[in-house]
């Protein structure tokens, strides 16, 4: 979702930049992070929380992988788009967490500008990649319910593969185009980032161009792409539960609410935490409620996604189940 960056902020820019002097980009080595602690305790407090939650993603999201990948009754639609999103968790975890774990333990807070750059390229890869395969993944629930009979033809293996390619493959541009807009700006009001990893936002709020279009055009194009995804899930679940209230028996409205659940929860908890962090009033706006929001899209749902997954999934967990007593057994 770093597509729907702060549409007002680039445009406050724009309206309120100074005429100043322009600098070259390539003057700036390396950018500042924002601390997560200032003692030093807390500083490795912040350490271990990190590498649990980044363990718990590792985990969770490497056993859905294995367990999609080994159990063949598991290769179906549905559990090959979860394969797809286990994937996009890993990289985005990967991502941010390293490099955040590094400077709370070493008390540092810098970052390379290659290393920023391609933090950024990253991060709009993998959150892109992931907001795309919810929205299929979205539609894999509607054709379903709503349309069982064409369920074979409509995502036959073809139509799966080539939606997955889709939408990795538009996640990648999207990523590209947007770094490179942002790290071809010159930047002339210092390194310091508001933020915990390189955020576009707070790269934009270094630069001194007073091209409000090129600031603002890959955002307002990326966003209305993203508000388009969120129209069309919104959509679907209305014909969703609009088919599901015409099924008469209520254990079968269960089990067709059943499959939904973990979907809309993963969806809700991803998109209501970027949008009020990119949205949210500037009145609201604070250091230590930016992190904790930042936090809670960026690192938090890769580490619980798999495990609102596995508990509502009767097929996952047992295939789950069967991958770790199998290692245990070997060993």
């Amino acid at each position: 979702m770093l597509g729907i960056s702060d549409l007002r902020e680039p445009a406050m820019m724009c309206a309120h930049v100074q005429p100043q002097p322009m600098s070259n980009s390539s003057s700036i080595s390396h950018f500042l992070l924002l601390a997560l602690a200032e003692t030093r305790q807390l500083q490795l407090l912040h350490f271990c929380l990190l590498l649990g939650i980044s363990l718990a993603a590792l985990l969770g999201n490497g056993l859905i992988i294995s367990a999609v990948a080994c159990g063949h009754h598991l290769h179906t639609p549905m559990f090959f788009f979860l394969l797809n999103l286990a994937l996009s968790h890993l990289g985005s975890i990967c991502t941010t967490v390293p490099k955040a774990m590094h400077n709370s333990l070493w008390g540092t807070s810098t970052i390379s500008y290659t290393g920023c750059a391609v933090q950024v390229f990253m991060l709009i890869f993998f959150l892109g990649s992931e907001f795309s395969l919810l929205t299929i993944m979205c539609y894999d629930r509607y054709v379903s319910i709503c349309k069982p009979l064409h369920y074979g033809t409509l995502l036959g293996s073809r139509a799966c593969a080539h939606m997955a390619a889709a939408a990795w493959a538009s996640a990648f541009l999207n990523a590209l185009m947007h770094t490179a807009n942002t790290f071809s700006l010159p930047l002339c009001q210092g390194n310091a980032l508001g933020q915990f990893f390189c955020d576009i936002p707070q790269i934009l709020k270094l630069s001194c161009s007073k091209s409000c279009l090129r600031k603002f055009g890959l955002i307002a194009v990326s966003g209305c792409l993203s508000f388009s995804c969120f129209v069309f899930i919104v959509f679907c679940y209305v014909q969703i539960f609009r088919a599901m209230l015409r099924i008469p028996s209520e254990q079968g409205r269960h089990k067709a609410f059943s499959t939904c659940l973990p979907h809309l929860a993963v969806v809700s908890l991803f998109v209501s935490t970027a949008l009020f962090s990119y949205l949210k009033p500037p009145s609201m706006s604070s250091p230590s409620l930016d992190l904790t929001l930042s936090v809670l899209y960026s690192v938090v749902p890769p580490s619980l996604n798999p495990l609102i997954y596995s508990l509502r999934n009767q097929e996952l967990k047992a295939a789950v189940r069967r991958l770790m007593t199998g290692c245990f057994q070997e060993h």
